[in-house]
C-alpha cells in the first residue's frame, strides 16, 4: 500500500475508535443522570456530579472532537474515490451527527442544572431521554452500511 492508503486506514481506525468512546459515554452520562435522580443523601450528590463532570469533559468532548476531525479527514481523502457528496445518505448521515451534537451539548447543559439540584427531572425522564443515542446509532449505521439509494 503506498503512504496516503496507510494514513487513511490509520485514521479511519482512529475514527471507529473515536465513535465507539463517543458513544459510550454518551450511553452512560444519562444512565448517571437516572441514579442521580435516584440517590436520596449529599454524598453521592457529590459522588454523581464529580463522576459526570468526569465523563462529560474528559471522555465525551475529547472523543467527540477526536470524531469529528477525524470524520473531517475521511470524507477528504475519500470523496476522490467515493462521492461522498454526491449521495444522499451521506447528508442525512451528517446531518443525525449533527442532532447528536446537539444531544451531547444538551447533555452537558442538564449536568450543570443536576448540580445542587438531583431531583431536577425524574428518573423515568432520564432513563427516556437515554434512549435517543440508540435510536442515531442504529440509524447512522445503517446509512453507513446499506448506503440506501433514495
Amino acid at each position: 500500500m503506498d503512504a496516503p492508503s496507510d494514513a487513511f486506514l490509520w485514521v479511519k481506525a482512529l475514527h471507529i475508535i473515536a465513535v465507539v468512546c463517543w458513544f459510550a459515554a454518551l450511553f452512560y452520562l444519562p444512565r448517571l443522570y437516572v441514579y442521580h435522580a435516584m440517590s436520596e443523601d449529599a454524598v453521592s450528590h457529590q459522588r454523581f456530579e464529580v463522576m459526570e463532570r468526569k465523563l462529560y469533559r474528559g471522555i465525551m468532548w475529547p472523543s467527540m472532537i477526536a470524531t469529528l476531525v477525524t470524520a473531517h479527514f475521511l470524507v477528504e481523502w475519500g470523496d476522490a474515490t467515493r462521492h461522498y457528496h454526491d449521495a444522499l445518505w451521506f447528508y442525512l448521515k451528517v446531518g443525525l451527527v449533527g442532532v447528536l451534537v446537539i444531544y451531547h451539548l444538551i447533555c452537558g447543559y442538564y449536568r450543570k442544572k443536576l448540580m445542587g439540584n438531583a431531583h431536577y427531572k425524574s428518573h423515568k425522564f432520564w432513563r427516556f431521554f437515554n434512549e435517543m443515542p440508540t435510536l442515531l446509532l442504529f440509524a447512522i449505521i445503517i446509512l453507513v452500511v446499506v448506503k440506501p439509494q433514495f
